[in-house]
């Protein structure tokens, strides 16, 4: 595996104290720098690439990990028939919306092209479906879906331009046609395959606009192929070749192994403190931490942040998106079926899809299988132990192929996503009736610090390429900025750019003057402004 490794020495300039932000022992140094760039992620590594291909090569890049990639690891499981280890992705797995001929093409895909990665194609439409007492056909279901889905979506493309309200997915989704009662369980199970699968939260808890928006923006602007990585070298090997385009072996402008603990900011310049005694004082820094690392207050910023940065941060909800892999000594299953998907008689998903990677264009003789659960079932899989979710995932594999004689798992491994403090979850959601502009704060900058990563996404948010858009585009700005190329009220300089706008205020509610017996308000509204 290549490592980029970091100077553990690190020289500066004399820091004076700031308010609010940790004191040093003795005098303290840091490591002065143009731009901190704080998360070796995706995000983070695109926007050094962006800032160096700007002539931008002042820089520094923080990494919590050992290792560059982010949200894009993987763990050695199981064994091949030569006793070598397999290798399989904990967290991002999927190159998603790959691009047309001719046409727009996802820049994760362009770079898994360009760098020999070993992906197959996913086809949702092979799965095979099966309920408590083994196979079932229930594919009529699967149509049902996808025909309300459609009508579901132009609406939201309607809702969407004409700035009309919001609703939730399952609402949108229910006046569409498609309207699972509660105790038909293969609906829903179809539900959360259609739906969860993708966004980790239900249609209850997501956005209908945004929910179509996000996916639609990728399959019709890309393409709605997605392929599955099983590269031997890891997802994140894309993300080290992209890194060593800029980045020599043992740069000292990579600091992995860094914990960022404060981070000072103002309309001059930034202070990063870490966990070790470092620091760096930078003219600009782009956080590209996950929304949950933001969620749980891992890192204190002096001052604290603006209440409507603080509003936005916790207004969108970050998903835990766990995969449980197994590997037998057999395949029991059918080699020829990606996908299976389980109907649980009691609770909605209980282990609902399982994938196989013994399948032709996978791992072919591994019999690895896996499943994976969302949210709440990923909190329960995370608090309980591996013996105990392996128990429960068995007894749903025998229930779903009862004629089989399945002998206990010779691997088994699963992640514990809420647990890592370098991510604190998988991937962001969009939540109903949050505007555009609340995002929008969600991604504003506040002072010289500058913020990226798929969350701040609005049309890729979730997606590996929205953490890639939004790097790139925060190092263009700030690159920008820094060599005087921004539009600004007395010249006409190269683009524009600048600070990102936010909102002090969001509006979207009902004005006082509506709330009147009219429209069922108890009380006639109004203010007495005489005083008699």
């Amino acid at each position: 595996m290549w490592h980029l490794s970091a100077l553990a020495a690190i020289a500066g300039c004399i820091v004076q104290p700031v308010a609010g932000a940790p004191q040093k022992s003795q005098e303290g140094t840091c490591k002065k720098t143009k731009v901190a760039i704080l998360g070796g992620g995706v995000a983070g590594i695109t926007a050094a690439q962006t800032l160096s291909n700007a002539s931008v090569h002042d820089f520094a890049i923080l990494e919590y990990r050992d290792t560059i990639g982010g949200r894009a690891w993987h763990k050695p499981f199981g064994k091949d028939k030569d006793g070598k280890p397999y290798i399989i992705e904990m967290g991002a797995n999927w190159v998603q919306g790959l691009g047309n001929p001719g046409g727009p093409q996802n820049p994760i895909w362009v770079m898994a092209q360009e760098y020999g990665l070993k992906t197959h194609y996913s086809n949702y439409d092979n799965v095979s479906t099966y309920n408590q007492h083994g196979y079932s056909d229930y594919s009529d279901l699967l149509d049902a879906y996808e025909e309300a889905y459609s009508i579901a979506s132009q609406r939201a493309g309607e809702i969407l331009t004409q700035n009309l309200q919001d609703q939730t997915a399952k609402s949108g989704l229910a006046l569409a046609g498609w309207n699972p009662k509660p105790h038909d369980m293969e609906a829903q199970a179809v539900d959360w395959w259609s739906w969860d699968f993708e966004d980790a939260y239900s249609p209850l808890e997501s956005s209908l606009v945004f929910g179509c928006a996000g996916d639609n923006l990728t399959s019709n602007y890309f393409s709605d192929h997605d392929n599955f990585v099983l590269d031997q070298r890891g997802f994140n090997h894309i993300v080290k070749k992209q890194a060593s385009s800029f980045l020599r072996e043992n740069d000292p402008r990579l600091h992995l192994n860094t914990e960022v603990t404060n981070i000072t900011y103002s309309d001059n310049g930034v202070t990063v403190y870490n966990k070790d005694g470092s620091c760096v004082e930078a003219d600009y820094a782009i956080c590209t931490f996950s929304l949950g690392v933001l969620q749980n207050d891992a890192v204190q910023f002096s001052p604290e942040l603006p209440v409507w940065k603080q509003e936005a941060i916790q207004k969108f909800t970050m998903g835990t998106y766990t995969k449980i892999f197994f590997q037998f000594n057999e395949t029991f299953w059918p080699e020829d079926t990606q996908y299976h998907l389980y109907a649980d008689p009691v609770q909605r998903g209980w282990y609902p899809i399982w994938q196989s990677l013994s399948t032709p264009g996978f791992l072919p003789d591994s019999n690895i299988i896996f499943v994976t659960v969302t949210n709440e079932f990923a909190y329960r899989a995370e608090r309980q132990s591996d013996e105990q979710t392996k128990k429960e995932a068995m007894e749903v594999l025998r229930k779903m192929f009862p004629e089989k004689d399945i002998p206990e798992p010779t691997a088994f491994m699963y992640p514990r996503w809420t647990s890592e403090p370098w991510s604190y979850g998988s991937y962001s959601n969009w939540p109903p009736s949050t505007s555009l502009e609340m995002h929008q704060n969600l991604r504003a900058n506040t002072g010289r610090l500058w913020f990226a990563g798929e969350a701040t996404s609005p049309t890729f948010f979730g997606f590996l390429h929205g953490a890639y858009f939004e790097g790139q585009d925060a190092g263009r700005q700030i690159a920008a900025i820094m060599h005087h190329h921004c539009v600004n009220a007395n010249s006409t300089k190269l683009r524009e750019c600048g600070p990102r706008k936010h909102y002090e205020t969001l509006h979207g509610t009902s004005p006082y003057s509506d709330y009147t017996t009219l429209n069922g308000w108890a009380f006639s509204s109004f203010i007495d402004t005489n005083t008699d």
